[in-house]
């Protein structure tokens, strides 16, 4: 039985992918940045921003295509469209200057892969300043703690759940 891909393991892959490490990588920037909102931005050592869009859905896909921003901006030099292999036969709506990633699991053994299919077109050359690198990376520290906030209330309801089966 084949798995969908769940989009923690998406951007889990991608964090991967674009060697966290290395880079600063960060899920679902909404604000702080004064910019619309990205499922993954990706600041790299060098000071070039890249976004990622994630796609797991045709219906998702093609609705992005009529947002107003149009994912555009003049600080954002590289621009992805990280799809998984069920939105192949749907690249064509994909604009030309985005890039696509391929995000597969291997059902055998659970690995997440993540191939270039086709490599952005430079957008932009701006780098980040100072100020923006740190704004980002304080928003990538915010994602930890409300992540162990929820994962105090999953055990918390766990140990509810538990409870509940012994009596």
């Amino acid at each position: 039985m084949k798995t969908k891909l769940s989009t923690y393991e998406i951007e889990t892959a991608l964090a991967n992918h674009f060697n966290c490490f290395t880079n600063i990588v960060v899920p679902n920037v909404k604000w702080g940045m004064n910019i619309h909102e990205c499922d993954l931005l990706v600041l790299t050592k060098r000071d070039f921003l890249i976004e990622v869009e994630i796609k797991r859905l045709k219906s998702d896909l093609l609705h992005d295509l009529k947002k107003e921003h149009k994912h555009q901006d003049n600080r954002i030099r590289k621009f992805y469209f990280a799809i998984t292999k069920n939105l192949l036969p749907h690249i064509n709506v994909i604009p030309e200057r985005a890039g696509i990633l391929i995000v597969r699991k291997n059902e055998s053994n659970g690995y997440i892969s993540v191939s270039k299919i086709r490599e952005s077109k430079v957008l932009s050359k701006y780098k980040c300043t100072n100020e923006e690198r740190i704004k980002l990376a304080r928003l990538g520290a915010c994602r930890i703690w409300s992540l162990k906030k929820k994962i105090i209330k999953l055990r918390k309801e766990k140990e509810k759940w538990q409870r509940a089966m012994k009596n």
